[in-house]
């Protein structure tokens, strides 16, 4: 049985903010929470998360939700600020691990996990975001700052889908 009060959408965002581009996924959460305080999107059945780095604890975030959408900066090859679209079937992980930590968990072992316990949402949709730097710095490159507005739009795009 669902639990009533977790919101049925959640939109996590993942990535280190303090890496320049690396921090795409939360500067974008955060942008989508203010304009939900602000009025300007739906707020009854979307949950916004700052997901850091990921790790454990995102199980327990997506568990009971019908859809999750993942914002991270992906390596991909394509030009800077190019966003794609995925599924977790469609991507394999790269990431490379130190294994030094519990909180260095990859989001597809997280998902893998979650369908182990039957825990897994109905839908999970991950948007790739091709950094231009990453690198000890506090704000997004300007190839990605000056497309938040068309990144913002293509989410909410999927957040109404459902």
């Amino acid at each position: 049985m669902k639990d009533p009060t977790i919101k049925p959408v959640i939109v996590i965002g993942l990535g280190n903010p303090l890496m320049a581009d690396e921090g795409i996924g939360s500067a974008l959460v955060a942008a989508l929470a203010e304009k939900t305080q602000a009025g300007t999107l739906p707020t009854d059945d979307v949950e916004y998360l700052d997901g850091g780095c990921g790790g454990m604890y995102l199980l327990h975030s997506i568990a009971g939700r019908h859809k999750v959408i993942l914002i991270d900066c992906a390596k991909m090859g394509l030009a800077p600020g190019t966003m794609r679209r995925f599924t977790p079937d469609d991507v394999a992980t790269v990431k490379q691990m130190t294994h030094l930590s519990l909180h260095e968990v990859d989001i597809l072992r997280v998902i893998e996990l979650a369908r182990m316990l039957d825990q897994c949402p109905d839908e999970i949709v991950i948007f790739g975001i091709q950094p231009q730097t990453i690198e000890l710095q506090m704000h997004l490159t300007d190839s990605l700052q000056q497309r938040l507005p068309e990144y913002i739009s293509q989410i909410v795009q999927e957040i109404e889908a459902d």
